[in-house]
């Protein structure tokens, strides 16, 4: 490829615009056919229409929820509330007042918070600087996430069970789904819960965004898949007497593609791009993804509908049209007992329809007909009294901006109380000549109904193909994107298990069938494991899904490992799975080894304290688990259990931690972590030193000299992070934040690698169609999907 020819470019007016992103024209945040049709839809109650207005032209203040299992989630928010938002109390910037964060009075357990915050301010203070710190490199080994407030209420509606079998239709970015996968692990004691979460995208890219967010909880219950969720298939599962039924789940989280026009807060492009015809356009998109959502859905289950839009085309018009369908099979839940401290609107139950070139509809009749294409019948409101009364509207919940200062929101909660029409009718016969009398053979109308659980010989009751009309066989599916290795469980007798067994004296309730490897010939580098449940779909269903990643890294393969008893060393990834298995090479330690391990590069077993030291000398070279269990006389250390993976040495023993997971153990001992604000050569490597093993200081301050630098992080040579660097690697955030480090009394640090900001607000896209209620989702969605009904 031959040099690029230096080109003169265009830079006229563009000098005059200083500042990141020179060049732009600001977008003015008018749009007057927005306001027109919300005034005359009366969506915001009488008097409050210039407060809305004005809070839409506000910027989005930041929200954060601290993520993770519930005892590693209380450590996070001791923390915080204890020592850095003890700091912003009474502070003053310049003269200003900063704003204490202030919990989300809706969320559970304080685990939600407000930070209303500018990113200029942050910079002016060292207190706030550290604040900020804190809050990037949390976010970056996944204990913080930076998600938008309201986005976060649909899985607090579907009051979700650890044995619940949950679907996430629409997932990625993956916010939502973590949230759903937390639920699921409420109980940290037990490793493998009944329920799993599948989450499904229509997007290849976003797919492994979504693979990457969900990562990060370390659990072996989610499976991500990628489908068009309008079409996603039916999945089967075999039970333990042998019979193979379809799958339909607990709960199912079916937040839509929409318009976004209530994000105007943080997209403000949507001010110059709206227009009606985004919301015309998606009305049959939404339909058909909540009408496959409340198919696979069980008769009890509940499914929660969203939408980031206040356009009732795409929420109590899509809502209306589901429920008139189901024929009663279907209800609107009235969760106004949830949640309190939400201030909330009850939905619509009338309005009417725009055209983009501003022409009011009000009924069906009144469309030309050549507007037949761009309008339909189901984004009409009911007009039978009766049935509007049946279908209690009202209980859907909208979120207006002004009324808690956060974005705007729908969200509807439908529960299944029997199988939805259209699988229970009579089947329609190929010509009539092959018609069977019914009263021949003695058959009702309820034997002629479709058994919506049961299926024969792995095709469904309906598929009788000499007498019954059937549409055509699906054809085979289409892959696209990258090619996934596949998923290959391991027989109980592979000769593999024997030596991981002795070595580590795994207790015999192991469930090695549900290991798996991702490769069918060579040598297996890494074992994953998967619970149960998700390895019965997984095993049931290899040609109708998609799989892009399941299971959790549990053994990767050490290369001299067989000369120390065991080919296969422990992984930190899944150590919280595999840990209640093992019964051997486990080192019990106190918080001073914890500390010592983390903040020593490879120290000798001498600098254990005594009862760590008498175990270790009894271990040989290799693999090792190192284990701290709370002590409950210690008021200041640690109230949660902390599980290592580790490595014991000739005379040292080195804990395999990746590096942001080590700085979050550090902050819950009460060591300081920020960023290295000096630019310059080698600000990208970790810096080491001689000194290798340096006690600890008075008053909790250590002295940090280094990390070794063939420190082996759990995600090398892990094909689906190659793809996801791959794929995103030119979707970054344009602003970057430096290093990290850890602060030891103003001597040497330790750097972490690069990593976002959890504040910032900007962030590539792509080509952005469709607008989604995730602070951080993409706007992408495929050109077919935007197509008229």
């Amino acid at each position: 490829m031959g040099r690029r020819k230096n080109r003169p470019r265009n830079r006229e007016n563009t000098d005059h615009k200083p500042g990141w992103g020179a060049g732009y024209q600001e977008i003015i945040k008018e749009n007057k056919l927005y306001e027109e049709y919300y005034q005359g839809l009366k969506i915001v109650p009488e008097g409050e229409w210039d407060q809305f207005m004005a809070t839409m032209r506000e910027p989005l203040p930041a929200t954060i929820r601290i993520t993770g299992y519930k005892s590693h989630a209380e450590e996070i928010l001791h923390c915080l509330k204890n020592k850095y938002f003890q700091e912003l109390q009474d502070l003053e910037v310049e003269g200003q007042k900063i704003e204490a964060p202030q919990p989300l009075s809706w969320y559970t357990s304080e685990l939600a918070w407000h930070i209303n915050i500018s990113r200029k301010i942050l910079r002016k203070s060292p207190v706030l600087e550290k604040f900020h710190q804190f809050l990037i490199s949390e976010t970056e080994s996944g204990n913080i996430s930076r998600q938008e407030a309201v986005s976060m209420i649909p899985p607090l509606l579907l009051d979700i069970k650890s044995h619940h079998k949950i679907l996430d239709m629409c997932a990625a970015p993956g916010s939502k789904t973590a949230q759903l996968i937390e639920m699921l692990h409420s109980d940290m004691s037990v490793a493998f819960p009944e329920g799993f979460v599948i989450a499904n995208d229509v997007d290849n890219k976003r797919c492994y965004l979504l693979v990457h967010q969900s990562k990060r909880l370390h659990s072996p219950c989610i499976m991500v898949v990628n489908h068009d969720a309008s079409n996603i298939p039916r999945l089967h599962m075999v039970d333990a007497d042998g019979q193979r039924n379809i799958l339909f789940y607990d709960r199912i989280l079916c937040d839509v593609p929409c318009s976004g026009d209530a994000t105007l807060r943080k997209n403000i492009d949507v001010w110059r791009k709206w227009t009606t015809s985004n919301s015309l356009q998606l009305h049959g998109l939404q339909q058909r993804i909540a009408i496959r959502g409340v198919e696979q859905l069980t008769v009890g289950g509940r499914m929660v509908y969203s939408t980031c839009s206040l356009n009732p085309i795409e929420n109590e018009a899509v809502i209306s049209a589901i429920l008139e369908k189901s024929e009663g099979t279907l209800e609107l839940v009235d969760v106004s007992s949830e949640l309190p401290g939400l201030k909330r609107m009850p939905g619509l139950t009338t309005w009417k329809v725009m055209t983009r070139e501003g022409h009011w509809y009000a009924e069906w009749s009144d469309v030309p007909e050549n507007k037949h294409t761009q309008i339909r019948p189901t984004m009409f409101p009911i007009k039978d009294p009766e049935k509007l009364k049946i279908m209690n509207l009202e209980r859907c919940i909208r979120i207006l901006p002004h009324h808690q200062n956060t974005g705007g929101f729908f969200v509807a909660v439908l529960e299944k109380r029997a199988p939805m029409p259209w699988n229970k009718r009579e089947p329609k016969l190929r010509h009539k000549a092959e018609m069977v009398n019914p009263s021949a053979e003695g058959a009702d109308e309820k034997s002629a109904a479709v058994d919506e659980t049961k299926i024969t010989d792995g095709e469904e009751s309906l598929d009788n193909k000499e007498s019954i009309f059937c549409p055509p066989p699906s054809k085979k599916m289409k892959l696209f994107g990258f090619k996934e290795d596949p998923f290959v469980f391991l027989n109980e007798d592979d000769p593999i298990f024997l030596p991981i067994q002795n070595f580590y004296q795994m207790d015999p309730s192991f469930p090695k069938i549900n290991v798996f490897t991702r490769t069918h010939e060579g040598k297996k580098r890494h074992l994953y494991m998967v619970s149960k449940e998700l390895r019965n779909v997984l095993h049931h269903n290899s040609e109708r899904i998609k799989v892009i990643n399941t299971g959790i890294k549990v053994l990767s393969r050490n290369n001299d490992g067989e000369e120390f008893g065991c080919a296969f060393r422990l992984a930190q990834e899944g150590i919280y799975t595999i840990n209640p298995y093992i019964n051997g090479r486990i080192i019990k330690i106190s918080v001073e080894d914890v500390m010592v391990l983390l903040t020593q590069e490879n120290p000798f077993i001498g600098k254990l304290t005594s009862d760590p030291q008498k175990q270790a000398k009894k271990l040989s070279m290799g693999s090792i688990v190192l284990k701290y269990d709370p002590d409950p006389l210690n008021k200041e250390g640690p109230k949660c259990a902390i599980v290592l993976c580790g490595w014991r040495g000739k005379n040292s023993i080195r804990a395999f931690v990746a590096r942001n997971e080590r700085f979050h153990y550090l902050r819950m001992l009460g060591v300081e972590v920020f960023r290295d604000g000096k630019k310059g050569e080698g600000s990208n490597k970790l810096v080491a030193n001689s000194e290798k093993n340096v006690e600890p200081m008075e008053e909790g301050i250590l002295n940090v000299q280094g990390e070794t630098e063939n420190l082996k992080q759990d995600t090398e040579g892990s094909q689906e992070c190659a793809k996801y660097d791959e794929i995103l690697g030119a979707e970054e955030p344009e602003q970057k934040v430096e290093h990290a480090q850890i602060e030891i009394s103003n001597s040497k640090v330790m750097q972490a690698s690069e990593c976002t900001d959890p504040l910032s607000k900007i962030e590539k896209t792509g080509n952005a169609a469709v607008a989604c209620p995730d602070e951080e989702r993409p706007e992408v969605e495929s050109k077919q999907m935007m197509n008229v009904d």
